[in-house]
C-alpha cells in the first residue's frame, strides 16, 4: 500500500523509535494487528525501541507485562513513564522537597524510588508539602483534593503528570488526570508543570535513557495533539499511525488543529514496518 505521507528522506537513519502505546500498539486490552510482529522485526534488526507513555498509574514493570502479554517485546528498561518522568523532573529540580501526591501506585513507587519524601493525609495536618504532584486517581476523594489546595495555596510548587482530560478504556472514557488538575486549578488558581506529552520534559527524559539526539530519535504515534505536538516540542521527527485517533479521511484536519506536520503518516504497523525497513 502506498505512503500517504513519506518526508522521512530528510532526516538522518533512526538511531532509536519512540513509541506511544494506546492507540499505536493496542486499545485497551487488544493489540493492534501487527504491532507484535513490528516491534519484534525492529528489534531484529538492532533499532532500540522505548515505549513512552502518560499513563502514570502503573510501574514500569506493569507495563512491559501487559505489552508482553499481548505478545509485544517490551522489557521493563525500555518503558519510560510520566511518572518515572515526574519523579525524575522533582529529584533534579526539587532536591530534599517533601510532596503530596494525588495518583494511583505507579507514581507513588516512582517517587518514592527517586528518593522524593511523601507526606501522607495526617501529616498534610501538620505541616505543607513542598510540591503537589499529581496524576489520575481513580479513588480520589473530597478530602484529599481539598488538602492538595490546601497545600497549592501555601505556595506548594504544582507538578502534573500528564494533561489528558479523558482515559480510553474498553467502551468508552473515563475523566483523566487533566480533569483533575482542572479542578486543581479552578480552586487554587495555581498552574502545574505539565511533565507528559505534550510537553518536551517527558521527551527530554526519554532521549536522555535512549542516549541519542533528538534528530536521531523518532517519535510514533496517534495522536497529534500529544505524541506529534511533543516531537515537534522536542525537535524530533514524526511519524503518524492511523490506528488510533485519526482516521485517513481527518488526520489532516486533526494536524491543523494541533499545529503539527507529520514526516510520515502510514496506515498501520504493516505499512510502518515497511517504511522503516526501507
Amino acid at each position: 500500500m502506498k505512503l500517504i505521507r513519506n518526508n522521512l528522506t530528510q532526516h538522518p537513519a533512526p538511531e532509536a523509535l519512540l513509541f506511544d502505546l494506546d492507540g499505536t500498539l493496542y486499545r485497551g486490552n487488544e493489540r493492534i494487528p501487527g504491532a507484535d510482529q513490528l516491534i519484534t522485526e525492529l528489534q531484529d534488526k538492532g533499532i532500540p525501541c522505548w515505549f513512552v507513555t502518560n499513563n502514570s498509574t502503573r510501574t514500569a514493570l506493569e507495563v512491559s507485562r501487559h505489552l508482553m502479554a499481548m505478545g509485544i517485546q517490551a522489557a521493563e528498561q525500555s518503558i519510560v513513564t510520566s511518572a518515572l518522568a515526574a519523579a525524575y523532573y522533582v529529584r533534579e529540580q526539587h532536591p530534599g522537597a517533601a510532596a503530596y501526591v494525588i495518583g494511583e501506585h505507579g507514581l507513588h513507587e516512582a517517587l518514592r524510588g527517586a528518593g522524593i519524601r511523601l507526606i501522607d493525609e495526617k501529616e498534610s495536618n501538620d505541616r505543607f508539602a513542598d510540591l503537589v504532584v499529581q496524576g489520575l486517581d481513580r479513588k480520589l476523594t473530597y478530602e484529599r483534593l481539598t488538602l492538595a489546595v490546601k497545600h497549592l495555596l501555601n505556595g506548594a510548587v504544582y507538578v502534573q503528570t500528564n494533561p489528558d482530560r479523558l482515559l480510553p478504556v474498553d467502551g468508552g472514557f473515563l475523566p483523566g488526570a487533566g480533569s483533575i488538575g482542572a479542578a486543581l486549578q479552578a480552586a487554587s488558581g495555581t498552574e502545574p508543570i505539565v511533565i507528559g506529552k505534550p510537553s518536551k520534559i517527558l521527551m527530554d527524559y526519554s532521549l536522555k535513557l535512549a542516549g541519542t539526539a533528538v534528530a536521531h530519535s523518532w517519535v510514533i504515534g496517534d495522536n497529534p495533539y500529544t505524541d506529534l505536538a511533543a516531537a515537534r516540542n522536542a525537535g524530533c521527527p514524526s511519524i503518524l499511525v492511523l490506528t488510533g485517533l485519526c482516521t485517513r479521511d481527518n488526520w489532516q484536519d486533526h494536524c491543523t488543529a494541533a499545529g503539527v506536520t507529520p514526516d510520515a503518516v502510514c496506515e498501520g504497523p504493516e505499512q510502518l514496518l515497511a517504511l522503516l525497513k526501507s
